[in-house]
């Protein structure tokens, strides 16, 4: 990240940049693991920049945490244990906590310092959802937790930074983790991670990988897209189960919705899963013409 003058310069592409004006800088340090930035501006309200890339922003920050978590959440007919991988804002534990059949949400963030600052600065995303008594949190790695633990899950939400070279996400997307992660989840269970850039520029720098390497592991697989402003593209996201998929119609989800959670939604309905769901055709074309499995001996890292 660069800050010149009041603009803050964020890496696109390695031939692109965004520019956006400044209000002020909350929080700039490093901590034991990566660098982090709490900004303010005009356009976006407060957002986390992890590593100099944008995390989330008061503004748009509903718009991945419900597609993040609903649609998944709604693939299984009553989750109670969830288990959280990354998050420091604590917006996808909010939203799980929205589901009233959600008796415990395990959320594993590797950086206690990141958290402790999210709750600090960016109160408007976690809304509380770190107090909640149905929380337990967690500061060690994903997935060294989750290779030891007995306990099971019928959903695993993976809100995890993008897995760059030498990223703390790296070995996060890889088929020996998914392995390790599935044979946490219970019968029935469900799977969903952030997938990466789905755009036109950017869709095969990870996004067809990580649906192609869950592939070879779950019976079942879908994927997700939807306009996220701060992130200046299409996003990913991949849902898989060994359980077939209900099919639900638009009315369908509005009433399982309106059943299932403790307060209205800004961004997630019925007609918004018919869109994310409605991938476009260069989106279709990658996904199935994709070969490559991400593995941990030959990882697959975003520009």
């Amino acid at each position: 990240m660069d800050m010149s003058g009041n603009w803050y310069i964020e890496s696109i592409y390695p031939d692109l940049s965004m520019m956006l004006k400044v209000r002020q800088v909350y929080y700039s340090g490093q901590t034991a693991y990566q660098k982090v930035e709490v900004l303010d501006s005009e356009l976006f309200g407060r957002s986390l920049v992890l590593d100099g890339k944008t995390q989330s922003t008061e503004r748009d920050e509903h718009i991945y945490h419900e597609t993040l978590v609903h649609p998944a959440m709604l693939c299984h007919p009553g989750p109670k244990e969830v288990f959280i991988g990354g998050g420091g804002e604590g917006g996808t534990l909010r939203e799980v906590l929205a589901h009233s059949s959600v008796e415990s949400a395990t959320m594993i963030d590797l950086d206690p310092e990141v958290v402790a600052l999210c709750r600090e600065y960016l109160p408007n995303h976690h809304q509380g959802s770190f107090d909640d008594p149905r929380t337990n949190l967690i500061h060690e790695d994903a997935r060294g937790y989750l290779e030891n633990t007995s306990d099971s899950y019928d959903a695993i939400i993976l809100d995890l930074v993008d897995p760059l070279e030498g990223g703390t996400a790296a070995l996060l997307y890889t088929q020996e983790f998914y392995a390790i992660a599935k044979a946490r989840l219970n019968p029935g269970g469900v799977l969903v991670t952030q997938s990466g850039p789905a755009g036109l520029l950017s869709f095969k720098e990870c996004f067809t990988t990580i649906f192609n390497t869950l592939s070879t592991l779950f019976s079942y697989t879908k994927a997700a897209q939807v306009h996220i402003p701060a992130f200046q593209t299409l996003w990913g996201f991949t849902i898989v189960s060994d359980a077939p998929f209900l099919q639900m119609s638009e009315d369908e989800v509005d009433a399982e919705l309106a059943r299932r959670l403790s307060k209205p939604l800004k961004y997630y309905d019925g007609e918004s899963h018919r869109s994310m769901f409605a991938l476009t055709k260069f989106q279709r074309e990658g996904l199935t013409s994709e070969d490559r499995v991400n593995r941990d001996a030959d990882p697959v890292f975003m520009v």
